[in-house]
């Protein structure tokens, strides 16, 4: 063996040991195993010796077993050694592993908190003012928005290779039952020890009459115990959103996981289960239900590092309705844990209270994208706001406001009456050229035209105010079912405008397909408001009386209103409501208009007297367009044939 050679084999041998005696246990942790086997062995030692007493004590008798309960009642008796057999699991944290969990409650004037020493967190939370829904007979239950079978914990690896999960562990703390009123706020601190001066602590501000919490977790001399190679503290939270209202299955669509990536918009699952991996940092994620929601948001933002979002349903279980799960990384910078910063919102998904704690949480509320939002957010909710605070039945709101978007939707609707006006008139004429040219489209189409400029009529008059009606219209259909406020209100025979109305319900296990097991009066209603008005329209447009057109309305006519009666059977009835309002408003301002302000003789003759106006004769884009297309199909079928 050359020299070089053995300088080579003496530096590897004095890097292996050196690195060894950098890793290798210190004087503590060597002590600590130490008595870990001692214990085990005394353990071993007391176990042998009761099973050799018995044996003696039931010798001869073949029948007779060992009394398994005296042998582990015999080992029990030390607390040290229940506390070895636990060291070797849980390490540092062996002591919290055999503690006693304790519980306690927590009442504010808008909650009711049950929080537990094993885990040292909120085992199950009650909203005060909202109830579970309940049929007409039965008691209304507390409202629970999750309980025992949702969970929330930490989850690391300590220094010597331990998976610990803070559930499992109890807490200690000074605190105890207590009522917190007001504007009053308490401190909560529970202490997970894992040794002299060496802690986790979560410290909980609850205030008397908010619904959010201040949640903060604080390390204390971790970076001792925590394996901090991985440098990785997991949140692990899922809550099993309990059953709460009338359907099962609008809560089901309506229950999913929000969240808002720092710096970005606001996004959500879907209603379709699904798990997602996080993509980026997170600023706070909302477990939602229908009208209630549990979330969490991050004083800085939540790492992306192994996060995830799932959402679970079964469909065979009632009493719950989705299981929600998220696992969120606290980041840790260096090589010192300290504290990280949080709150937690436990309450109804109302927009005003959620917007009032900034961050955008009032986008959990599904309000409609684009400008269906936008009317809600600045026209609906405002105006909704003001009609509550009469104390009025919410069914009389629903009418006022029906009645006012109607007020100032008035010059539109006159428009577009206007507009069927002045098409009746020229219905005669427009039926002449469509006899004279009924074998030439083109000059049907030329001659349609030009007895539009004559007289001064645009036939799109009449589509841009219905255009300009639409958002609103949209607007209502997310902002009915998303409404909290109707939850529970009764009006008339239905006991509840958030969800459907029934005066009969069909034997059970009978359902009729896509219709429901139920008859809803508010819909049926709302679909003969729908063809009344349908009806109307139809009769007052004067160039959809005749031809293939006039066909097609006519099967609207019908088909619409079954269609309608099939899709909203299950839906809110406050919004069937909403929309039977606005029909029979608006079939009442159509006769109004049509007997008091419109007169189709002095249309008749303004229209004449267009006709003997000397015109341009240029052709807008509109009728440009118009008649390219209708020369091109012409083209085409020429070259077809």
């Amino acid at each position: 063996m050359d020299k070089n050679t053995l300088v080579g084999l003496l530096l590897i041998g004095a890097i292996v040991i050196g690195f060894g005696i950098l890793n290798g246990p210190s004087e503590e942790e060597i002590a600590e195993q130490k008595r870990v086997r001692d214990s085990i062995e005394q353990v071993e030692a007391i176990r042998q010796e009761v099973i050799e007493e018995q044996a003696q004590k039931k010798q001869g008798s073949f029948n007779e077993v060992l009394d398994t309960a005296s042998i582990n009642a015999a080992i029990s008796v030390s607390d040290s050694v229940q506390l070895a057999q636990q060291s070797q699991a849980f390490g540092a944290f062996a002591e919290a592993s055999v503690g006693e969990e304790k519980e306690f409650e927590i009442e504010t004037d808008v909650m009711r908190l049950t929080f537990s020493t094993k885990g040292g967190g909120i085992k199950k939370a009650v909203l005060k003012d909202y109830y579970r829904y309940a049929e007409e007979g039965e008691e209304a239950e507390e409202l629970i928005l999750f309980d025992s079978t949702s969970n929330f914990n930490l989850n690391f690896f300590t220094r010597d290779n331990l998976s610990i999960t803070t559930d499992e562990l109890v807490f200690t703390t000074d605190a105890s039952k207590q009522t917190i009123s007001g504007d009053d706020e308490r401190m909560l601190s529970f202490k997970l020890n894992a040794g002299a001066d060496r802690y986790i602590e979560y410290i909980y501000k609850i205030k008397g009459n908010d619904y959010m919490i201040d949640f903060d977790v604080n390390m204390v001399e971790m970076d001792q115990v925590i394996d901090m190679r991985s440098g990785e503290v997991y949140i692990n939270w899922m809550v099993n959103a309990p059953n709460q209202e009338k359907s099962l299955k609008p809560q089901r669509d309506a229950t999913t996981i929000f969240y808002k990536y720092k710096s970005e918009d606001v996004d959500d699952l879907g209603i379709s289960d699904e798990k997602e991996e996080l993509e980026a940092s997170m600023k706070w994620v909302s477990l939602k239900q229908q009208f209630f929601n549990t979330t969490l948001i991050a004083d800085e933002y939540f790492d992306k590092s192994k996060g995830f979002m799932e959402t679970v349903t079964d469909e065979g279980e009632t009493n719950y309705v989705k299981k929600l799960t998220v696992g969120l990384t606290m980041p840790v910078s260096g090589s010192k844990i300290e504290k990280f910063g949080m709150a937690m919102y436990l309450g109804p998904n109302k927009y005003d209270v959620l917007k009032s704690h900034g961050e955008e949480l009032q986008d959990i509320i599904n309000l409609g994208w684009g400008i269906f939002g936008w009317v809600n957010q600045f026209a609906v909710i405002p105006v909704f706001h003001v009609l509550e605070d009469f104390n009025w039945n919410y069914g009389l709101i629903i009418l006022i406001l029906t009645i006012l978007l109607k007020l100032v939707l008035m010059p539109i609707t006159y428009k577009t009456y206007l507009s069927g006006a002045k098409m009746r008139v020229l219905k005669p004429e427009i039926s002449e050229i469509n006899d004279k040219f009924k074998d030439d489209a083109m000059k049907k189409q030329q001659a349609t035209m030009t007895l539009y400029r004559q007289t001064g009529v645009n036939p799109l008059s009449g589509c841009i105010p219905l255009l300009i009606q639409m958002p609103i219209l949209f607007a209502m259909f997310r902002f009915f079912p998303a409404s909290i406020e109707l939850r529970q209100e009764s009006f008339l025979w239905a006991d509840d405008l958030s969800t459907y109305d029934s005066v009969y319900n069909f034997p059970a296990g009978f359902e009729i397909p896509w219709y429901g097991d139920h008859v809803s009066l508010f819909t049926i209603l709302m679909a003969i408001s729908i063809a009344f008005y349908t009806k109307m329209n139809s009769q007052m447009s004067g160039t959809m009386t005749e031809g293939p057109m006039a066909a097609q309305m006519k099967i609207m006519t019908y088909l619409m209103p079954v269609m309608m009666l099939f899709f909203f059977n299950n839906y809110s009835s406050g919004l069937s409501y909403y929309y039977l309002l606005a029909n029979v408003i608006s079939i009442g301002q159509t006769i109004l208009i049509r007997k008091v302000f419109i007169n189709e003789d002095a249309i008749r003759a303004k229209i004449e007297v267009n006709k003997k106006k000397p015109k341009n004769q240029k052709k807008s884009g509109f009728q440009k367009r118009l008649e390219d297309m209708t020369k091109q199909q012409q083209l085409n079928q020429k070259k077809k044939k």
